[in-house]
Parts: C-alpha cells; structure tokens; sequence
C-alpha cells in the first residue's frame, strides 16, 4: 500500500524546500531505499536536501529508528562468563585524524572484565576507519558471524565486526555520504552513529564527539548540539549514553593512516606510545567501565602489566590475523624537513587527513579498495623542538603519482617558530601552543 502513497520525487522536494517530514514518509523512503526501490540517485539528492535544510530532533529520532528497524538486532543480555553476566558497552568516535583509540580501548576494557561488541566502520571523508585499519593486518577479517561474535565477547571480552545485517539503510547511506559531500551534517551523523550503535546491543554506550578541525563538525557548539543529541536517541531506546567532546584540532599521536596507526596502537598496548592517545584511551575506559557497573579496577595498569595487549592478540587470533606479521608501508615515501630550527608550531588536522586520503588511505568512490600501507609519519608534535633539515613528516604511498597532491594538501598546514616548547596545558598531556585541552568536556 505504502508504494502508491509516497514517491522519492515528493519526499525530496519536500525537505529541499525547508518542509519537514512525516514519520510515514521517513519510514517509506529508508524502506524503500533498503530493498532498492528508491535508486542512488534520489537517495544522493535527499542526503544533500537534509545537509542544507537539516532535520529536526523528532525527525532525526525516526530516521535512527527506521535504519534500525531495516535490519537485525543484536541481543547479549544472556551473555556469561564463568557462571556470570557479562556486562557489554562499546564506544565510538565521530571521526578524527590519527584516532586510533579503538583499537586499544577494546583490549582495555576487555581485560578490564567487561564485554565490547564492536559494530566498526570504514574510512569516511579524510578520517581513517577501524575496519580499514585492522584489515591492514595480515589475515585478519571483520566478516564473522553472530555465533562468533558470542563467542569472543564470552570468552575474549571483545569482537569488532563489520556491521552486516544491522542498520543495512545506514551502510548504503554510509557509502553515498562519502562520495557526495554530505558527510558533514548533523543529522545524518547523529543518526548513522546511534542506528548501528544501537542494533548492535551493547547495554551501554559512550560516545567520543569530536571538535576542531579534524572534526565533521568545526565548531564546539556545533558538536556540543551532536553530542547532546545522541545522548538523548541513546537514553530514548534504554541505552545509557554519554559523551566526551574531544580536541581535533591537531591530530591525534603521531601516524595517520592504516598499517601506521595500528603500528602506533600496539605501542600503546606494550606501555608506550604517544601521550595524548593513552590519556583518550584511559578517560574514555573510565566512562565506559562506569557506566558498565564494574569498579575497582585500574584501565592504565592494563597498558603496563600487558593484560590488554593479551586480549589484543586473542582478538586478532580469532579472526584471522597476525599480529607478529610485519605490517604493510608504502612503497614510494618523500620526508618534509625542517627549513630552520626552532619549536613545532601548530598542525593542521584536517590537511593531515586530506593528506592521507590523497595518498590513498581513503576512498573516492563506494566500495574502492584503500591502501594498506599510506599514511603519514609525524616526527615532530606541536611544543616539540626542531632542528634544520631533520624529518617532520613522512609520507607513504603505493602509489608515486599520488605525491604530489599530497604534498600539496600538507603545504602550510604546519609551521615552525622560534619561541621556546610551550608547557603542557594544565589537565591534559598535550603541549604545544595554545590550544584547547585535549578533554574539553562530558555531557551525559
């Protein structure tokens, strides 16, 4: 019946000229795209639609419901160890440049007594995705069934996934925003997030939103908007939910890419690794280990004692890979160097992320295959001193006739100066100059 009420043609025009649309409608046009009955085309012109007219919070609430209710939802609150409930949380990130905390976060709270049913994405826009980054690794698949899925959050803690059969409208979504300049709006991110967050079952959720401009979103009040309104399509469906709103401004640790940041992850999960990524992975466990109901335990003495690193490699075993394996790099590389010495000034996260895509790290089109091994090395982090002619940046590529364009993307994204290394920013780890904190605020 629903075929002959609504047509895309009207429900296009109807949000491109300002009008907002009904639940039926909305239920109609993610039905219908689902199943193929509405062409990419049309679901291109309606994502530009919103982008430029947005939606309202009654309107974004159904979107996330009617991409939930496109396909299956998880269940785990029969999930035991050793005659015990398991409590499951997970976390995602609204997308950064060098974000790797996924990777050893899961570990973390994993090894922490908690499960993380992990529902990943890939590479959106210039900011690096989970999948893409684990994939890096070799023989590793997120392609596992539901009855592995149990069976690792059981028995490991954790499991990180492509999304499948949960929130189908989303990952079709997902890959048109990409390729038709629509990622940046708040509520087809608001609503992209929680549908897959929210089919995947984890009995709590918190959210790592980001702000500056590695961010989708610039402004902080922008992302305060997104955070606030994905703590309340969380807490909606009986999901307890809150939000950190993290810096992006600068990149985060000292790799982008895919190979390069899992490298850098398992530093951090051997104790090491750069500051401001194991300072977001211990505050975003403590939210998540809270909101799970488990105390008494330290998620920064899993980094050192290697517990967390234990269930990295269970993890990676399970599914596939090696994490002994060397990890791919860039056939083709060119080094920017210091032209005078002095301190590392400012760097520009977005034209790091841009950089990294040009160099084949991201995608152009639905479905294309990433590069592995592109990414860029960063020697030198803001505050840092520098000396003439040593090593800022390295970039990686399989690609030699890529080059160019990236370079092109880094050039006046960064800068040296001549003041002397700004001291940390009380709060955070982070030096460099003025800047904001590198946790800005939590809203639950």
């Amino acid at each position: 019946m629903m075929e002959f009420i609504f047509d895309a043609p009207t429900v296009i025009r109807t949000k491109r000229d300002g009008g907002r649309l009904t639940d039926a409608e909305i239920d109609w046009v993610i039905d219908a795209y689902t199943r193929g009955r509405v062409a990419d085309e049309q679901m291109s012109a309606l994502l530009m639609a919103i982008f430029l007219r947005g939606m309202d919070r009654g309107e974004i609430s159904r979107w996330t419901t009617a991409m939930i209710a496109s396909g299956e939802r998880l269940d785990f609150s029969d999930l035991r160890r050793d005659g015990r409930r398991v409590p499951t949380v997970d976390k995602h990130s609204t997308g950064g440049v060098g974000d790797k905390i996924t990777i050893p976060l899961v570990a973390v709270i994993a090894a922490c007594g908690a499960a993380v049913p992990q529902a990943a994405g890939r590479g959106l826009g210039h900011t690096g995705g989970t999948l893409d980054k684990l994939e890096s690794i070799p023989g590793f698949t997120a392609e596992i069934s539901k009855a592995q899925v149990r069976q690792q959050l059981s028995e490991i803690g954790a499991a990180i996934f492509a999304a499948g059969e949960l929130a189908p409208a989303d990952r079709k979504i997902y890959a048109l925003r990409d390729v038709t300049a629509t990622v940046e709006s708040l509520p087809l991110i608001a609503s992209s997030v929680m549908s897959k967050k929210l089919a995947e079952g984890a009995d709590a959720l918190v959210l790592d939103v980001k702000v500056g401009r590695g961010a989708f979103l610039k402004t902080e009040a922008e992302s305060r908007e997104l955070a606030a309104t994905m703590v309340e399509l969380g807490e909606a469906q009986g999901v307890p939910t809150r939000a950190l709103l993290t810096d992006m401004d600068v990149p985060l640790g000292r790799t982008a890419g895919n190979a390069l940041e899992v490298a850098e992850s398992l530093e951090v999960l051997a104790g090491g690794g750069p500051d401001d990524v194991v300072e977001l992975t211990v505050r975003l466990a403590v939210e998540m280990l809270d909101l799970a109901g488990i105390d008494g335990t330290d998620p920064a003495q899993t980094l050192r004692d290697g517990t967390a690193m234990d269930r990295f490699r269970a993890l990676v075993s399970a599914q596939g890979g090696d994490v002994d394996a060397p990890l791919p790099i860039g056939a083709h590389s060119e080094t920017v160097r210091a032209p005078r010495s002095g301190t590392m000034g400012d760097i520009d996260a977005m034209a790091v992320g841009l950089t990294v895509w040009r160099l084949g790290a991201g995608r152009a089109s639905p479905g294309e295959r990433v590069q592995a091994g592109a990414g860029v090395r960063i020697h030198r982090r803001p505050g840092e001193p520098v000396s003439a002619g040593e090593p800022l940046f390295t970039l990686y590529t399989d690609t030699a006739e890529r080059m160019p364009a990236a370079l092109g993307e880094l050039d006046g994204a960064w800068s040296v100066v001549h003041d002397r290394p700004a001291e940390p920013i009380p709060g955070s780890l982070r030096s460099g100059p003025p800047q904001r904190p590198l946790i800005i605020d939590r809203i639950a």
